[in-house]
């Protein structure tokens, strides 16, 4: 017996306990609780810190609204899952899948006949009176007669050891990719505990999703392409947005990444317009279409009601099914399932009033103390009053409210839900128990709602009764205990033919591809920035007087590049022999440091992790890694010429590495030619305003900037081992200017970048914007080196300025690339969608 773990666990006597029974362990927790008894205390901690850095080098977070620092949190996964036994989930199981089968059916009739309303089965001041029943979907049947493709249920045990529903989410429910990173995580924190109990999976789960969507989705006979609709980064659950979209292969999009032409719905690509069949969407009902739903929506996509109307795009779930989630329906299901369905609800309900019904309202005004009030409707802002706990006035003033808008209001019955265990902080590994809530999914399939065999389980903070992850809330893996020898199969899924199999089959969204592009000029420029800052504090590090002369240069350079911001000239002269050293010293920490400096590296790395944020379902696991910590390279605020030092150091390293991945790790699609082009134009650019900058100095401060100019260009120890000598100004200009065979030479990553515009040509078939650049490659091509042979002759002087010029010419013809790409590619404003030659939709 396990009495170590159990010393101090709280054996509750008002609430059902999922690990206690009567007698001690309740028999599906003994085997996990012998196995964790076994295991030395540092072990455990161990795997508790596997699971706290698991979570943190995933990116698993949840963004919290109400805090005030805004940002997002890291989602919290305690150590131990929640065990369930098979016969006990099946009877779960079997009444998630009638509840979704009834409220399907109660949405089918309430945008259709709506004889529930005619004959008094709901009131319709309940449906009509609240903001999620959408009038404009009035009479609109979605593609296959279903309008709940995906249902979630809020369930929780009572004290006498019964499931209760808590809530229906069936707009988009939230939580199953959660659940699945839960059982990613935890199944490796407890490889041999997991495989011996025979836990079921959950993979099987999303399969199921993806061909339901694609049997549904109207096809007409092209190749069903399924989107996942997310409102953006900044949403609550963003990051299950991105995961479930990778796990799925949907292209994860914003509205703005769809458009509505001729009554169907494109997405916007890097190859043109592409039809959409289905949308899985995360976003509210309302903000879907600001034509016909709410108008100052930003996030949804005009028009699209008109083309669910249509019937040529699935909506999964249906618009309108919001109505849905008002807890003032709990009460009505019962009498709607034997409408409906002819049999009685199988799971029931906490009790429900709606206040909106006259004796509901004098029996919840009666009964305060025994209820928890809560909203009627998802819209309003109000968070559940717990009735026992408010005093005389607020009390009065409670009922006062209800009074006055009694429709508002639901109440249900105040009950202190199931403990389960978890582990304690500090106290040598003994368990503590939480309130849980568990919630469960379904997937629609032509043979009725599939369940997953799991969820989420939900931990209330601390010894609190409410349950909320905005609040602070923790979650568990799910185990259910499958009933033979090993897992249940999943349903079987058609065997892919050569059909199937394409070389290039992702359509990759504008908006995608415009963020890698951005994502591989930011990784660039945060590398040239770094490489810059290095060679400066390395020579203030040193502080000998040689180095002030090179250290004059950088300055003058890092400010013409934007990277510092006012380097102090001297009082007799300006330009580069001018600036005080002394005064730059500030600068150029700060340029490392600073995120209010605009032009420097703490600023360029913000914007890399934001690009790269909208793009995570794009990027594999060790890639986002480096990223996620890229942030935590930078110093902290003021730090020392060593610490930003060392800082660079890091975040050099990781530049490194994320230039490794984009070399090695991606699929080379047209998404891979936009994140390489985008590291080309940037490198190029950079390597030019330095080169040329350089050039424009006097022969005495250019002799000086020589060597830094070589390691700004990551082309010191070639140099070095080809000459064997001090810096001259023929090889270093041959080297970082023109040699094709040096990646960080000017010449090399222009020839580079125009054959990535050819390729790019080749897949799109279109058109590149390279010609100005192609120009400028065969005059780089044509420099004279013995022009560079003299000294401090004008004629030298005359071949520095000629080629600082070109230079120019190089850096401005890169920087209006990148303008015609956005304008080629990344906007569609005009864009005709294929097979249509105008609004009204005529086909060619």
């Amino acid at each position: 017996m396990p009495e170590r773990l159990l010393v101090q666990y709280p054996l509750a006597t008002d609430r059902y306990d999922e690990l206690w029974g009567e007698s001690g362990p309740r028999p599906h927790w003994q085997a996990f609780l012998s196995r964790l008894a076994a295991l030395p205390e540092s072990t455990m901690q161990s795997r508790d810190r596997f699971v706290r850095e698991s979570i943190a080098s995933d990116g698993v977070t949840y963004n919290i609204y109400a805090d005030p620092k805004g940002g997002s949190k890291p989602w919290e996964l305690d150590l131990l899952p929640l065990i369930l036994p098979a016969a006990e989930w099946r009877t779960i199981a079997a009444g998630v899948a009638q509840r979704a089968r009834l409220l399907d059916a109660v949405l089918g009739d309430l945008h259709g006949p709506q004889r529930l309303l005619q004959d008094g089965l709901l009131p319709p001041a309940l449906v009509f009176g609240q903001h999620g029943y959408l009038w404009p979907a009035h009479g609109v049947t979605p593609p296959g007669g279903t309008w709940l493709h995906v249902y979630a249920v809020d369930v929780a045990r009572a004290p006498d050891g019964g499931f209760w529903v808590l809530g229906d989410r069936t707009q988009g429910p939230a939580g199953a990719a959660y659940a699945l990173q839960n059982r990613m995580t935890l199944s490796r924190a407890f490889p041999d505990a997991f495989r011996e109990l025979h836990v079921e999976p959950l993979a099987a789960f999303f399969t199921t999703l993806q061909d339901s969507l694609a049997r549904l989705a109207p096809t007409r006979g092209e190749p069903p392409l399924v989107v996942l609709l997310t409102p953006g980064p900044y949403n609550e659950t963003y990051f299950e947005h991105a995961f479930l979209a990778r796990f799925l292969g949907f292209p994860l999009v914003e509205g703005q990444d769809l458009i509505v032409r001729g009554d169907a719905v494109y997405l916007k690509t890097l190859r043109g317009l592409r039809r959409v069949h289905a949308i899985l969407r995360r976003l509210d009902d309302d903000f879907c279409d600001p034509v016909e739903l709410r108008a100052d929506s930003a996030l949804g996509i005009p028009g699209l009601l008109q083309a669910v109307r249509a019937g040529n795009v699935l909506l999964a779930n249906a618009l309108g099914s919001g109505v849905l989630e008002t807890g003032a329906l709990l009460g009505f299901m019962p009498a709607l399932s034997e409408r409906l369905l002819g049999e009685p609800l199988a799971l029931p309900a906490l009790a429900t009033w709606w206040c909106g019904e006259a004796p509901a309202l004098d029996y919840v005004c009666s009964h305060l103390d025994e209820l928890v009030i809560k909203p009627a409707y998802s819209s309003m802002n109000m968070e559940p009053v717990i009735g026992h706990t408010l005093d005389d006035a607020a009390r009065a003033m409670l009922i006062v409210r209800l009074q006055a808008q009694p429709h508002a209001y639901v109440a249900q019955e105040w009950v202190q839900l199931s403990h389960a265990p978890v582990r304690a902080q500090g106290q040598s590994g003994a368990l503590a128990g939480r309130s849980v809530a568990l919630r469960v999914f379904a997937v629609a399939t032509p043979d009725g709602y599939v369940v997953m065999p799991g969820g989420l389980t939900r931990v209330a903070p601390r010894e609190g009764n409410v349950i909320a992850m905005q609040w602070g809330g923790s979650s568990k893996d799910t185990w259910v205990l499958s009933e033979g020898r090993g897992p249940s199969s999943g349903p079987l899924r058609r065997k892919l033919q050569a059909s199937d199999v394409v070389q290039s089959g992702v359509s990759i969204p504008s908006r995608v591809g415009e963020n890698l592009f951005w994502m591989g000029r930011y990784s660039e420029r945060c590398e040239g920035i770094a490489r810059l800052l290095r060679a400066a504090l390395v020579r203030l590090a040193d502080a000998a007087q040689g180095s002030q002369p090179a250290l004059r240069s950088m300055a003058a350079v890092c400010s013409a590049l934007g990277i510092l911001e006012g380097v102090s000239p001297g009082s007799s002269q300006g330009g580069v022999a001018g600036v005080v050293v002394q005064e730059a010293e500030p600068d150029f920490v700060g340029a490392v440091a600073d995120p209010t400096s605009p032009g420097g590296l703490a600023a360029n790395v913000a914007r890399l992790c934001a690009s790269a944020g909208q793009v995570r379902e794009r990027m594999s696991t060790d890639n986002w890694h480096v990223l996620g910590r890229l942030p935590h390279r930078l110093p902290g605020q003021r730090p020392t010429v060593g610490a930003a030092l060392e800082a660079l150091d890091e975040i050099m390293l990781s530049c490194v590495s994320l230039a490794g991945f984009a070399m090695d790790d991606m699929t080379r699609d047209e998404s891979w030619r936009f994140l390489l082009l985008g590291r080309r134009l940037e490198r190029l650019a950079h390597l030019s305003g330095v080169a040329g900058a350089v050039l424009g100095f006097a022969a005495a401060e250019r002799a000086e900037a020589l060597e830094w100019l070589l390691e700004a260009a990551n082309s010191i120890v070639t140099f070095r081992a080809r000459y064997r000598r001090a810096p001259e100004l023929l090889p270093v200009l041959h080297l970082v200017v023109l040699d094709t065979s040096n990646p960080h030479a000017v010449a090399f990553q222009l020839r580079d970048l125009l054959q990535n515009l050819d390729a790019s040509a080749e897949e799109l078939g279109a058109a590149m914007p390279d010609g100005e650049l192609r120009a400028l490659g065969k005059r780089l091509a044509d420099v004279d080196l013995a022009a560079f042979e003299a000294l401090d002759s004008p004629s030298l002087e005359s071949a520095c300025d000629k080629l600082a010029t070109l230079l120019g010419e190089v850096r401005s013809a890169a920087f209006k690339l990148s303008e015609e790409l956005h304008r080629q590619f990344f906007s569609h404003a005009g864009t005709q969608a294929p097979g249509h030659t105008g609004p009204g939709g005529a086909v060619r």
